[in-house]
């Protein structure tokens, strides 16, 4: 079975790239029958904590990307990676290193003199235990090969090659015995039964370093998927100063979370020329020969748009549970009246905060913003008085009925219908933009029609 684990570091919000990537194994895992796995890897005790931890959760959950089995805490595994560790030294595949920081520091320094790769040398791999400094505590090392070339076949990059005299010993156990991130993730990869290690092409380079560690534990390699990183629409690496990089920020803004989905999925993977997916859709079309090798750049705008077009597609009952949250004393009055008017609300939201602020008005009338006060002048009082006159007659209040009345006001005072309209609209919503005018009127009915066009009066 094709199992694929998503494994992010407990040290702050769920990065857009993080998400991308955890997205991309839960695709590949639900296409090929597989287990999609969490772990957390929080070895960095400094760096990590429960908050963080609970933001992941918050995150994935919210994402609707739901892992199979029980979550995984690599602090939890610290005596196995020793485990494996020790099993190495006893075989001979690892060693004793007694290097000072200031020795790694002029193998370095002569490495570079020399116009080598920097790196440590080797020097305690094949020297005798018995000359180890006293009271020095070593570090571990793999013995890595030393000639030849290292080829790994990437399911995304192809098949790339490094040499091995560029690579190093690289440290199993630090000094102070605690395993290293390199031990960790190939020994948790390994126990959990990882197939297929799918992650950013920053960690291209891990990968050889990784595979000699797996051939030296007689491990099966799993196969491994580099993708490309996301970068901000200047090409440079997205990172703060492009704006919102986290999930959560996304989340706050109004966006839904199958439009991340759908946006993310689009990141840097095609199937064609479609670009409104659903799930069901991503599912069966998700393969890793669908991504491509270059960086993959991110558009607010497209976003925002994408949004704006799952709200807009989406049902009426569904918007409403997701704007409750942002709509203070709401009552199960008003819920009826914003689902009564949501296909006007939703056709001009992009989010749900927009949507959310539009859905106000069926709740009451909201405080006049600046900008229509700006507008208001004798005459828009004087059309108020006028338009009270004529509704207060009126019986049927439909939005037809309401709009051909208005018209006619208009025409017998030889006037624009927009200029009778735009008064309404500031008396009754203290915005100049709104939903049809008249549509609002009829649902909130005559009662409170007139009741906001006499406050308006009155204020």
């Amino acid at each position: 079975m094709i199992k694929v684990r998503f494994a992010p570091s407990p040290t702050g919000m769920l990065h857009i790239g993080g998400a991308r990537t955890a997205l991309f194994n839960y695709l590949f895992a639900k296409h090929n029958q597989g287990e999609f796995l969490l772990r957390i890897e929080d070895t960095d005790q400094s760096r990590s904590t429960p908050e963080a931890v609970e933001a992941i959760f918050k995150s994935l959950n919210w994402l609707g990307l739901k892992h199979d089995g029980e979550v995984v805490f690599q602090s939890q595994c610290i005596e196995r990676h020793k485990e494996v560790a020790y099993k190495l030294l006893a075989q001979g595949r690892a060693y004793y290193c007694y290097c000072s920081p200031e020795e790694l520091s002029k193998m370095r320094d002569d490495a570079r003199a020399n116009k080598q790769t920097p790196k440590y040398n080797g020097m305690w791999r094949d020297m005798d235990p018995k000359l180890a400094p006293e009271g020095v505590k070593p570090v571990v090392r793999l013995k890595a090969p030393q000639n030849g070339h290292t080829t790994i076949v990437d399911l995304v990059q192809g098949e790339v090659s490094i040499k091995n005299e560029i690579l190093d010993d690289m440290i199993l156990l630090r000094a102070d015995g605690t395993p290293t991130y390199m031990l960790s993730v190939v020994v948790d990869d390994h126990d959990s039964g990882i197939t297929h290690v799918i992650r950013g092409d920053d960690h291209l380079n891990n990968a050889f370093r990784q595979y000699h560690l797996y051939q030296a534990c007689n491990w099966e390699v799993p196969k491994f998927a580099h993708i490309p990183l996301i970068h901000g629409p200047d090409g440079a690496k997205l990172s703060k100063r492009h704006g919102a990089v986290g999930t959560d920020a996304y989340k706050d803004m109004g966006f839904l979370p199958e439009a991340m989905r759908n946006y993310f999925l689009r990141l840097g993977w095609g199937h064609g020329d479609a670009e409104i997916i659903s799930d069901a859709q991503a599912i069966e079309w998700f393969t890793l020969e669908g991504v491509g090798k270059s960086a993959a750049r991110f558009d607010d705008m497209k976003f925002t748009n994408l949004n704006a077009h799952y709200i807009k597609t989406a049902s009426h009952a569904y918007l409403l549970e997701q704007i409750k949250p942002l709509l203070k004393g709401l009552t199960p009055e008003a819920e009826t009246l914003i689902i009564k008017g949501m296909a006007g609300l939703q056709s001009r939201a992009k989010t749900l905060v927009d949507l959310a602020w539009g859905a106000e008005i069926y709740m009451h009338k909201p405080a006049l913003e600046d900008a229509a006060k700006e507008k208001i002048t004798d005459e828009t009082a004087l059309w108020v008085n006028r338009c009270i006159e004529s509704f207060s007659a009126q019986e049927e209040f439909s939005e037809e009925v309401l709009m051909e009345k208005t018209r006619k006001l208009a025409k017998h005072y030889d006037t624009k219908l927009g200029i009778v309209a735009s008064a309404l609209r500031i008396a009754l919503t203290g915005r100049l933009v709104s939903p049809s005018l008249f549509e609002v009127m009829s649902i909130i009915g005559k009662n409170e029609t007139l009741k906001r066009l006499e406050d308006f009066l009155k204020d």
